[in-house]
């Protein structure tokens, strides 16, 4: 009979066991490439195999929820939702909106030298957000395509948000790496002379760059802020058996003669008609899948003609009238990592959910085949929403949804804007000019931003992003597991005999593009935590400290410019400015070879190596 051992003795050998270690970690890896769960659920899970095959202890494992930099940026997010809330941007707000700013080069130079410095003490997601619809009524007013410059207001936080430790929250997951790693948490300015360069230069390139790397994709209609061509919403109407549309064909209908209506097919029954359809005659009850305007969509509440299609079994018919007592219409954007992605709307029941009416979707320059209500959701759709004002505010609560409406009276304590701004000032001056540690000024400044009025305390927990600290949290353990394994060895060992022959520049080099590139595939979290293990074990070999190699990682994760996923802002401004795929690279390649060019130089110049 075969004795089970005792919990002390190993059921492997020590090399099977460290085999079997690396195996499990190169499949968690795995898990974060191939992207098949969303990444708090896969940062989860990985510790959750870390910590059941005994690569690590949960203690260890469970470390970085309890670390200084996590908890740093859960009271930073509490102090920029008190920053909003008090009205701390509405002067950027009013600046942006000036007779002063009349063409974009003066908007992209506003957003580099502002809103990028904002973005060093702010995260950049909430900025944006706060900005687009200012920008899009910029945009009306002067008759220009938002796609001229919603790129560079992104672009313009990305580089803003390396200028001190609080700017981003992978600079905080490369400080509490740091830390694990036994090399110590990084200051608040630790690469502030790094950042400040490169965030000049960057709002350079914009400002230098050929105006013909922004495509132009149509105008927003001064009415509503819909597009005015035929890139807008989809959605699907019913035509009803009293309809004066009934027995006339599409081509002599009202609604094509009057609207800005593109008919991409006709459910009829059991049937698809698919175009050619201008000479096909409107029978009762005939679905339509249109794409059309958002100023068009709304006018269309005044007419009787058709109605909004039952997307939803559970729903009732909802008629496009202009007379829905308290309801408002607000367009809100699937963000990176929405759990609402991969899902329809039928499945997620999504009026009974968030009792909000979905009248339509947008999806940058691509077609909606599907029926409304069956449409599977991805990241970075916009979604035209009526809803009561109050179910909209419980929106602007959620990490899946981000509203990019804003109400004139969402900024209740604008009198607490210069309390707001003195706490946020205080808590980047105090640590400093005194010992007091980072982590304790933010929690200081949250209880004085609640103290002052500024935020409820409600709110507090509201603002906290549950998504970004499961996978902060969870990926903080990676660097140790990646050690302990000797992954971490094995990665750098073949890093060292590719590199070898290179000069430190051009290793450096090699490294912050290797970061880059990598970022574009998986989150810059993830990147983070997977590489930052492996380029520490570089630095012997390379004369250079071990932070020197953190911070070259930092910057290739963060300065992402290539494509809409490399990053959470592009991805928030691909969907309204109607941008296609190599939009953002062919206006980002060049800003991320000066990066490259630049980053290794100027780390070596901090550090003193020629």
């Amino acid at each position: 009979m075969i004795r089970r051992p005792p919990r002390s003795t190993p059921l492997y050998s020590s090399a099977a066991s460290d085999v079997y270690k690396r195996q499990v970690l190169i499949s968690a890896v795995c898990l974060f490439v191939s992207s098949a769960l969303a990444p708090e659920l896969t940062g989860l899970l990985s510790v959750a195999l870390l910590m059941a095959t005994g690569v690590l202890s949960p203690q260890k494992a469970l470390a970085g929820f309890g670390s200084p930099a996590l908890i740093t940026l859960m009271g930073l997010f509490a102090v920029s939702a008190a920053l909003f809330k008090s009205g701390a941007l509405d002067r950027l707000r009013e600046l942006i909106a000036s007779e002063s700013i009349r063409t974009p080069r003066r908007l992209i130079a506003l957003l580099g030298l502002v809103v990028g410095p904002v973005s060093g003490v702010v995260p950049n997601t909430p900025v944006v957000a706060s900005l687009l619809p200012v920008i899009e009524a910029w945009c009306v007013k002067r008759k220009l395509s938002p796609s001229r410059v919603l790129l560079p207001l992104s672009f313009a936080t990305v580089l803003g948000g390396t200028l001190t430790l609080l700017g981003s929250s992978v600079n905080l997951l490369v400080s509490d790496i740091s830390d694990q790693l036994g090399y110590g948490p990084f200051d608040l300015f630790t690469f502030t002379a790094i950042g400040i360069p490169i965030w000049l230069l960057g709002t350079a390139y914009m400002l230098l760059a050929p105006q013909s790397l922004l495509p132009d994709r149509g105008r927003i209609s001064s009415e509503y802020g819909g597009s005015s061509d035929q890139t807008g919403y989809f959605t699907e109407v019913t035509i009803p058996s009293g309809s004066e549309l009934v027995g006339n064909s599409l081509r002599n209908s009202r609604l094509q003669r009057r609207f800005d209506v593109d008919v991409l097919e006709i459910q009829r029954e059991n049937e698809r008609l698919l175009p050619p359809l201008a000479d096909r005659i409107i029978q009762s009850g005939d679905r339509l899948l249109i794409r059309i305007t958002r100023s068009d969509l709304l006018r269309l509440k005044q007419e009787h003609t058709v109605q909004l299609t039952k997307n939803l079994k559970t729903e009732k018919n909802f008629f496009l009238s202009n007379t829905d007592e308290g309801q408002q219409t607000v367009e809100v954007l699937l963000p990176a990592g929405s759990t609402l992605a991969g899902a329809s709307l039928r499945e997620l029941r999504f009026r009974q959910r968030h009792n909000a009416t979905v009248l339509a979707l947008r999806r940058g320059q691509q077609t909606v085949q599907e029926r409304l209500g069956q449409a599977i959701l991805r990241e970075g759709d916009v979604l035209l929403l009526q809803a009561p004002r109050d179910s909209i505010r419980g929106l602007q609560d959620s990490n899946d949804l981000l509203v990019l409406d804003q109400f004139d009276n969402d900024l209740p304590t604008v009198t607490r804007k210069p309390i707001a701004i003195g706490i946020a000032i205080a808590m980047l001056i105090l640590p400093s000019l005194t010992d007091l540690p980072l982590v304790a000024s933010v929690l200081l400044a949250v209880v004085g931003m609640v103290w002052g009025g500024c935020l409820r305390p409600a709110e507090v927990q509201r603002s906290i992003r549950l998504d970004v600290i499961l996978l902060l949290g969870s990926l903080s353990s990676f660097s140790v597991a990646m050690q302990n394994t000797g992954l971490a060895d094995a990665f750098a060992n073949i890093l060292i005999f590719i590199l070898k022959d290179l000069s430190t520049y051009s290793a450096l080099l090699v490294i912050f593009l290797s970061t880059t590139i990598f970022t574009q595939f998986v989150s810059n979290a993830a990147s983070v935590a997977l590489l930052a293990p492996i380029a520490v074990q570089l630095a012997p070999s390379m004369g250079l400290p071990p932070l020197a190699l953190l911070i070259t990682v930092l910057f290739g994760a963060s300065q992402s410019f290539l494509t809409p996923m490399g990053y959470q802002t592009n991805l928030m401004v691909f969907g309204p400015g109607r941008y296609q795929f190599l939009d953002v690279t062919r206006y980002g390649a060049g800003l991320t070879i000066l990066m490259t060019l630049l980053v290794p130089g100027l780390i070596l110049l901090k550090y003193g190596i020629s």
